[in-house]
């Protein structure tokens, strides 16, 4: 599993998440920390005048207490997405679509060439793309 963070400039962050791991709360806040790193890193304009959002889909692990406790003192601005609404899936609409056409007919023999194959994916979109997507 990819879980991936991006914004109309590219790709801030991604993980894969290892074999057998479950996405559970912790894993949740271990990756928004991780996240956090990356945005101050990446765009630490966007970091030091706090003008950036997370747009979180309602799956189980980003809606457990501890996840939200999280990031409610950090002063993350989160734009839920609305119950059963694929509106505002960005993945399901924009990234997942892309990296499925450009893995179609492959065959690998480890999960590290997916995970290779994907990134490489990932890294021919421009900012273009992404501009699109938005």
């Amino acid at each position: 599993m990819l879980i991936c963070f991006f914004d109309i400039e590219g790709i801030v962050h991604k993980e894969f998440v290892p074999p057998g791991q479950m996405v559970n709360e912790k894993f949740c806040c271990d990756d928004l920390r991780q996240l956090r790193e990356n945005i101050w890193c990446k765009h630490p304009d966007r970091w030091c005048n706090n003008s950036w959002a997370l747009h979180h889909d309602n799956t189980p692990a980003h809606v457990y207490l501890i996840v939200l406790q999280f990031l409610a003192p950090m002063g993350m601005a989160v734009i839920p997405q609305p119950p059963y609404s694929l509106d505002h899936a960005l993945c399901e609409f924009f990234l997942s679509p892309k990296m499925k056409l450009k893995l179609k007919g492959w065959c690998f023999d480890s999960i590290e060439e997916i995970q290779t194959k994907s990134q490489n994916m990932m890294k021919m979109l421009t900012q273009n793309d992404f501009k699109q997507c938005f």
